[in-house]
């Protein structure tokens, strides 16, 4: 935007392609007008709606992952794995988000960004093994 290369700079350019991968979107996509940019775009629909916004292709994958693994699962299963994902999802955009900020000073160090996501590497591991 013009401004002095900063680490504060890096962060925001780190969130906008956490977004970018996870959306399917560029912050040049043509739904971007009057004021709407993909960081507003994730943030007014991560409570409720983080499923509208992934890439439908990284959920598709997790839902073939999850079929091929274990074809007996119950539905406690299914419903328990999906819970997960949405959780994970919902970090992962968190940490784009926050990264993003318009404001340097709202944006997180890079060692927050970092523990952030060993946060949510953690929750997606269990007992060693990917969930799927």
């Amino acid at each position: 935007m013009g401004n002095e290369v900063s680490t504060s700079g890096d962060v925001y350019s780190y969130g906008i392609l956490v977004l970018e991968m996870f959306t399917a979107k560029r912050p040049t996509h043509s739904m971007f007008i009057d004021g709407m940019t993909l960081h507003n775009f994730a943030k007014t629909a991560l409570a409720e709606q983080v499923e509208s916004i992934v890439d439908p292709t990284l959920l598709q994958q997790t839902e073939q992952g999850a079929a091929s693994s274990s074809i007996n699962s119950g539905q406690s299963q299914s419903f328990a794995r999906s819970h997960k994902i949405r959780e994970i999802l919902i970090s992962i955009f968190n940490v784009g988000i926050v990264c993003s900020e318009e404001l340097p000073r709202d944006r997180p160090a890079m060692n927050e960004v970092l523990t952030r996501l060993h946060v949510c590497k953690k929750s997606l591991l269990r007992d060693g093994r990917r969930i799927r």
